[in-house]
């Protein structure tokens, strides 16, 4: 196999087969490919697509590229989640310990901060002492301890996603529904899980901007869990505008604790229910949805679902007092208000640019070895249909170092769009639910 045969073949729109496939991601896991190759490989992919057998080939690579776990020696039905990434999206950290505290086991592994993104882990290890890292071993004994355990990849699973996962993010090569679905589905097949539900973001801060390329990728995701013998349902959810009221990881860390508590953002609050309700049906724990929803309210109310996180945080390692006083948490020296330019209604958002603005901040990678400060991030203040006065905030910058300031600031400056007349509609929180 020559690497530059493939490059060139899926450049030209061609279609490779099952065993080439298998071949690259082998040969690129061992490391006798070299990145600048898979590179360009993966950048002919974004361009050129690959087919359902190309998708479905390259997914199961990188499922076997390592180990798939066996949780069957565990009672209880293992379910997870997992959510295509935007701006402000924190609820991994509430729905975990919401479905742990209900009774099913949440094996979810997750990832870091991918283009404009947020990731999990890196939302995590803003909590001091908070370990992703655990072996297989320590993964399955928080997991039989507390019903959820929250880490990265480890050397044995998927380590092809793991590789390429860090190398999309640097070179441009992230939006491609082929891609994205490998990259999810091997992840979460090698969890060892009975069903997954998945949050499909469209918008403007999603990777799948237009709602028909979202729900085509949904499709793909749920055909391809389906495929593999697992229950899966995909809500395609609206990332038009941030989730919640704050991206940056050790804010939306205590946002999610606030949610926890029966407070927080009423978006955020109702997603992650409904995101709830869903694992609780596929769990076999509710007999509907409109149950589901219930049950992991009552579940915040008991302050059954906060305590589960307080048992988590300390199980990994981290520090359980952040639960109760998030102000342990690093926070940034210094902000600064972004004003509105005139008075009217947010009619709209450019929401990937105010993710961007939190990368530039340093809440984000823009190269492989970048360090994330947990502490920055962005205050929004304003959502689509708002009435806003001139000059009052839209928006609060915090920060650690003034070195892009301005260029963050800009970025969320024109990433608003007001008009004088209050928007005639306002985009759904779900749209709907594929696979049901």
């Amino acid at each position: 196999m020559r690497v530059v045969d493939l490059i060139r073949r899926k450049r030209d729109s061609g279609e490779l087969t099952r065993e080439e496939i298998e071949q690259l991601i082998s040969a690129y896991t061992k490391g006798d490919v070299p990145d600048y190759q898979m590179s360009a490989w993966l950048m002919a992919v974004v361009l050129r697509g690959m087919s359902r057998q190309e998708t479905a080939a390259l997914t199961e690579a990188m499922l076997h590229s390592g180990q798939v776990l066996d949780f069957s020696g565990l009672v209880g039905r293992k379910v997870d989640k997992h959510s295509t990434g935007g701006v402000g999206d924190k609820t991994s950290l509430v729905i975990a310990p919401i479905v742990a505290a209900g009774g099913l086991k949440v094996p979810m592994i997750s990832g870091r901060g991918l283009g404009h993104s947020g990731g999990t882990l890196d939302k995590l290890e803003s909590i001091p002492g908070f370990n992703v890292n655990l072996c297989l071993l320590d993964f399955e004994r928080v997991l039989a301890t507390c019903g959820c355990a929250l880490i990265g990849q480890t050397a044995e699973i998927a380590p092809a996603d793991k590789k390429i996962y860090a190398l999309r993010d640097v070179t441009g090569t992230v939006e491609s529904p082929a891609l994205i679905c490998a990259s999810i589905m091997s992840k979460k097949l090698a969890e060892g899980i009975d069903a997954l539900v998945l949050d499909v973001k469209t918008g403007s801060g999603a990777f799948m901007k237009n709602i028909e390329d979202a729900a085509n990728l949904a499709e793909l995701l749920v055909e391809t869990g389906k495929r593999m013998g697992k229950q899966v349902v995909a809500l395609l959810t609206d990332m038009s505008q941030p989730l919640g009221h704050t991206a940056g990881n050790a804010m939306e860390v205590v946002e999610s604790i606030e949610v926890l508590s029966g407070a927080g953002p009423a978006d955020l609050r109702e997603l992650c229910l409904e995101l709830a309700a869903w694992m609780f049906l596929l769990g076999e724990r509710v007999k509907t949805p409109d149950d589901g929803k219930k049950l992991s309210s009552d579940l915040i109310a008991s302050g059954q679902a906060r305590e589960k996180f307080r048992e988590i945080v300390g199980l990994q390692g981290g520090d359980v007092g952040v639960v109760d006083d998030p102000r342990r948490l690093k926070r940034a020296r210094q902000t600064l208000d972004v004003a509105s330019p005139s008075e009217g209604f947010i009619a709209a958002t450019q929401c990937e640019q105010l993710g961007i603005a939190c990368v530039v901040l340093g809440g984000g990678r823009e190269k492989k070895d970048d360090t994330i400060d947990p502490a920055v991030g962005l205050e929004f203040h304003k959502r689509i249909g708002d009435a806003v006065e001139r000059s009052e905030p839209l928006c609060t910058l915090h920060y650690n170092s003034e070195t892009r300031l301005e260029e963050a600031r800009r970025l969320v400056e024109t990433a608003y769009q007001i008009e004088p007349e209050k928007p005639k509609s306002i985009p759904p929180l779900i749209h709907r639910v594929i696979g049901a």
